[in-house]
């Protein structure tokens, strides 16, 4: 598989880049490890045990709506500033994102990133594994860098809610697109939270985000069209990203984006939202 450059217009940067790049002043490494619950791993504790010289972690279950029932969900703009800034993340800076599959949860905080106005936000291509592989040096425990100020710029429209998703659907503004395993989507295989339905929304594509990623990098951008086409969605219509809770969503946003069709919005709650709303489920 070819290697990814820091070309402007890519989201992803080279493990050749980041290393090259490692320590400059207006750089920001973060760690943005996260695991499904019931998988027996944690972001946290493995970003301590060994992570990118400098990288900071980003728990996307801490820097979150943590009144909402639902996981994860983005939280308010002021929240997110107060993180950032004790992160020493600020205004200005470069950051690229990483974590410790390859490419399952960075694509997440990427997005989040973006959502709330950075405007130099990368992935870093093969994430930690490719570093690894390539016996790049890590450093282990907590990294503490100097306390910054981020001005969040929100951008509402890149978020989809219960609501807005629904009228989408009914009316045919914009088409869902889901990242969830086959069997998940046609309603054959239990969802990983307990008492939560499986199936799909009325009218949802399914696209694995799984069939979207090898050995922990993003397909080539002729692949990725060939899987999008087999999918049924279609890029000339508008696509809201779907998920079981707004993580691997991000994933499709991600290989959407390099074949040229930047999503409408990301459904932050996801299918843990849909399928406990009461709304229709499909299934099969």
């Amino acid at each position: 598989m070819p290697e990814t450059t820091a070309t402007p217009d890519s989201p992803f940067v080279s493990t050749e880049w980041l290393a090259a790049n490692l320590g400059a002043p207006d750089l920001v490494v973060v760690d943005a490890s996260w695991h499904m619950p019931g998988t027996g791993r944690s972001g946290a504790t493995e970003y301590l045990e060994q992570h990118v010289p400098g990288a900071v972690h980003f728990d996307i279950d801490a820097i979150a709506d943590r009144a909402s029932p639902l996981p994860h969900m983005l939280p308010d703009a002021h929240s997110f500033a107060v993180a950032m800034g004790a992160m020493g993340i600020g205004d200005g800076l470069r950051i690229v994102v990483y974590d410790s599959v390859g490419l399952f949860s960075a694509p997440r905080v990427w997005w989040t990133f973006r959502a709330f106005g950075a405007t130099d936000v990368k992935l870093l291509d093969g994430g930690l594994p490719k570093w690894l592989a390539e016996e790049r040096p890590v450093e282990d425990g907590p990294v503490q860098r100097r306390p910054a100020v981020f001005n969040p710029r929100f951008d509402h429209s890149l978020v989809a809610d219960l609501e807005r998703v629904d009228r989408a659907l009914a009316s045919g503004s914009a088409q869902v697109l889901d990242a969830r395993q086959e069997a998940r989507f046609r309603g054959e295989m239990p969802e990983p939270r307990p008492g939560l339905p499986s199936g799909h929304m009325p009218g949802a594509f399914n696209l694995p985000h799984g069939h979207l990623v090898a050995d922990g990098r993003l397909l080539p951008v002729e692949e990725i069209r060939k899987v999008v086409a087999a999918s049924g969605l279609d890029l000339s219509r508008p696509v809201i990203t779907s998920c079981g809770s707004g993580v691997s969503a991000a994933i499709l946003w991600v290989a959407l984006e390099m074949i040229g069709k930047t999503p409408l919005a990301l459904y932050d709650g996801s299918w843990t939202e849909w399928g406990a709303s009461g709304k229709e489920i499909v299934t099969g």
